[in-house]
C-alpha cells in the first residue's frame, strides 16, 4: 500500500512539474485583466483550462503527501517542532548543506510549496469567478503575487533537490 501511494505521488508530482511549467513559461503571453477578453487566444483559453487542472491535481497532490501523518513531515511548525528545520538552517548559514531526509528545512520548503501551489491555484479560481466584477483586478493581484511565490519556491525546490543528489554523491 506504501509502495503504491509512493508511485501515485510520483505521477502526480511529475504531473504537477509538467504543468506548473507549462503554466509559468506561457503567463507573459496571457493577455487577461478584469476578465477573458473577447478576441483571447488559445493561450489565454489554455492557461484557464491547465489552472482549473492544476487547482484539482494541487488538492490530489496536497490530499496524498500528507496522508497516514505525513504532514508532520511538510508543516512541522503546526505542531511546534520546528527544531530540526532550525538547525538546518543555521547549518545551511555556516556552510553545511541540510539533510536531505527527515522534518527538516527541506521538508518545510516543500511544505511551503505546495501550500503556494495551492495559493496560485486557487487564486486563479477566484480570479476566473470574479471576473467583470470589481473584486477581478484584485484577485488577479493576489494571483500573480502567488504564481511569483510559487516559481520562487519551485526554483529553490530544484536548487535543494540538486543538493540532494550531490549528497547522494558525496556519500
Amino acid at each position: 500500500m506504501d509502495a503504491e501511494r509512493e508511485r501515485r505521488a510520483g505521477r502526480l508530482h511529475l504531473a504537477v512539474a509538467l504543468l506548473c511549467a507549462w503554466l509559468i513559461f506561457a503567463s507573459p503571453w496571457i493577455g487577461m485583466l478584469r476578465s477573458i477578453p473577447r478576441d483571447a487566444s488559445w493561450l489565454d483559453y489554455s492557461h484557464v483550462a491547465s489552472g482549473f487542472l492544476a487547482l484539482l491535481l494541487a488538492v490530489t497532490y496536497l490530499i496524498t503527501c500528507t496522508r497516514a501523518g505525513r504532514w508532520r513531515l511538510y508543516f512541522p511548525w503546526i505542531t511546534g517542532r520546528v527544531g530540526t528545520a532550525a538547525r538546518d538552517l543555521g547549518g545551511l548559514l555556516r556552510g553545511r548543506i541540510p539533510a536531505a531526509e527527515g522534518n527538516g528545512l527541506f521538508a518545510v520548503l516543500e511544505g511551503m510549496t505546495l501550500l503556494m501551489l495551492l495559493a496560485a491555484a486557487a487564486t486563479g479560481a477566484g480570479w476566473f469567478f470574479s471576473q467583470g466584477s470589481s473584486e477581478a483586478l484584485a484577485w488577479r493581484g493576489y494571483h500573480v503575487y502567488a504564481a511569483r511565490g510559487l516559481g520562487g519556491l519551485i526554483v529553490v525546490h530544484v536548487v535543494t533537490v540538486s543538493l540532494h543528489l550531490l549528497d547522494f554523491v558525496r556519500d
